[in-house]
């Protein structure tokens, strides 16, 4: 998958493309995926990385959504639950079962957990990662030896999925790519075109690294820009009515001492309505999430002083060794695209809705990554109908994600990577320099980087500390020193300057400065 190619595709092609997708988050990518193995001819833009905005920043977890059955939204589990089993079918190297611990620390909580986690199993029919049951204080305590035992009854066991959301959403690029999709990162579009009657009929977009614009003639345009979907909205429909309000979720890192074992821990009631989660994730302990209403939408949303001292103070009521400030090795923050209801963010309803303007502008949003594929499908059903375009089937269901391995443990650190590993291990064995780590604190090797760049569209420092690896999620002390050798093995794939790697250290140590809690 590389950049120049895909540039030179765009700028080769003198006919519409059935679907052109403004967006590169788990939505959009999903649509690509979805219409280029159907046989449609796909050009995807994104503005920034793949992935930049809140789909490399979520809590990491592909699940039915426990809160949503508390709320009677039977039918969204129902789909979740399913969606969350194909996503281990067709994506095993990226996607695995999790076992949560629910602590009861009062009479009741044990029955009433326990039967709703029942239904939970239930609704999952076979597509379930494992039946949940009580547990006494003693195997409660075996699954979480960090807990607090003063008072603590026993607990409730279930099984859910988790994955690497950012690593993911690469892969699907990838697959994308792979049914002889089009995608551009650093692309923004930046109007939308019209025929003679007023319908859209494209878009024009702007490469940002060399300043030359494109006009994608398309028979459909596919909004799928999350959290910035009214931006795009407006290009068409200056006075459209905002479709969408914006809540942002903080997450805390910590070194994987505060968990310890393999078992993730869920408090189902916080004070702010929503469910809080600690969880084992690439070697440390990931706790969140909070429920703030914000004005809008923002590429670097920040974390609020009072959700840090939230998501500690929660997280404290439940550990033996309760986490303090510093102990937080990283803070990272997402926004939910909700679309319009009544009432708290916490309320509103996940579910996606597909929406088109008056001027033939189809958008989709809403949702949660769980259910991408159903979204997807769900879009390029009604774009085939709208653009009288062929209409093929969609074959999602069992369509292996790019990397798919059933059995990836054996590769360490580079289980993301699945069937792509032993290239990545191979450039490392013809060069030592490459197999070299970053930082002792974080398991990355510069061929990782060198691999980033050549065959995953990789242009910046951030690209790939925040998502080709993970490190600033993790560790951003540790990423900030990064910065420069990662800079320097970009620099020669690129054929960059010196000045290119001081300007790119400079801002990404800017950037990384708030993800740290001091």
């Amino acid at each position: 998958m590389r950049r120049e190619e895909m540039v030179r595709k765009i700028r080769e092609r003198s006919e519409p493309w059935d679907l052109a997708i403004i967006g590169g988050g788990a939505t959009g990518m999903g649509v690509a995926v979805d219409a280029a193995s159907r046989g449609l001819s796909v050009v995807l833009v994104e503005a920034h990385d793949f992935g930049k905005g809140t789909s490399s920043r979520s809590t990491k977890l592909v699940h039915g959504g426990v809160r949503y059955l508390e709320q009677g939204n039977v039918p969204l589990v129902m789909s979740a639950l399913k969606e969350r089993g194909l996503m281990r079918q067709n994506a095993p190297h990226l996607v695995h079962d999790l076992a949560f611990v629910v602590p009861n620390y009062s009479w009741w909580e044990a029955p009433f957990y326990g039967i709703g986690l029942k239904l939970y199993d239930m609704l999952a029919g076979k597509y379930g990662f494992g039946g949940s049951r009580l547990l006494s204080k003693e195997e409660t305590l075996e699954r979480l030896p960090a807990l607090e035992p003063e008072e603590l009854r026993g607990g409730v066991i279930y099984y859910d999925g988790q994955f690497d959301d950012a690593r993911l959403l690469i892969h699907l690029a990838m697959t994308a790519a792979d049914h002889g999709a089009t995608l551009v990162n650093y692309c923004p579009a930046t109007s939308l075109t019209r025929d003679a009657e007023g319908y859209v009929n494209g878009l024009t977009a702007r490469d940002e690294e060399s300043g030359e614009e494109f006009k994608l003639a398309a028979k459909i345009v596919v909004n799928a820009t999350g959290v910035f979907t009214d931006t795009i909205r407006h290009m068409a429909e200056p006075e459209a009515e905002p479709l969408m309000v914006t809540s942002q979720g903080i997450h805390l890192v910590f070194e994987r001492s505060f968990l310890k074992g393999d078992t993730a821990l869920m408090v189902p009631k916080t004070s702010d309505g929503r469910v809080l989660f600690v969880i084992p994730w690439h070697g440390h302990a990931v706790a969140g999430t909070t429920d703030t209403p914000v004005e809008g939408p923002s590429l670097e949303p920040r974390p609020l002083e009072e959700e840090i001292e939230f998501v500690l103070e929660t997280a404290a009521r439940f550990f033996a060794r309760p986490p303090t400030r510093a102990d937080v090795l990283a803070v990272y923050v997402g926004l939910r695209p909700l679309v319009k209801g009544d009432g708290k963010t916490s309320a509103l309803s996940r579910d996606h809705v597909i929406h088109v303007d008056t001027s033939g502008l189809l958008t989709i949003t809403g949702g949660k990554w769980t259910t991408y594929r159903h979204m997807a499908e769900d879009c390029v059903d009604h774009a085939i109908t709208l653009g009288k375009l062929p209409d093929a089937g969609c074959v999602t269901k069992n369509l292996r994600i790019h990397g798919h391995m059933d059995d990836s443990a054996e590769l360490g650190s580079l289980q993301v990577y699945g069937s792509d590993a032993r290239k990545i291990r191979a450039l490392a064995e013809a060069d030592a320099a490459l197999g070299a780590r970053l930082h002792p604190a974080l398991p990355y090797i510069a061929a990782e980087v060198v691999w980033a760049v050549r065959e995953e569209m990789a242009r910046t420092v951030e690209d790939v500390l925040a998502r080709h690896t993970r490190a600033l999620f993790l560790n951003a002390k540790a990423a900030i020193a990064m910065a420069e050798p990662v800079a320097r093995l970009m620099a020669t794939e690129l054929g960059r300057d010196e000045n290119w790697i001081s300007a790119q250290v400079k801002e990404f140590t800017e950037l990384a400065q708030q993800y740290r809690v001091v």
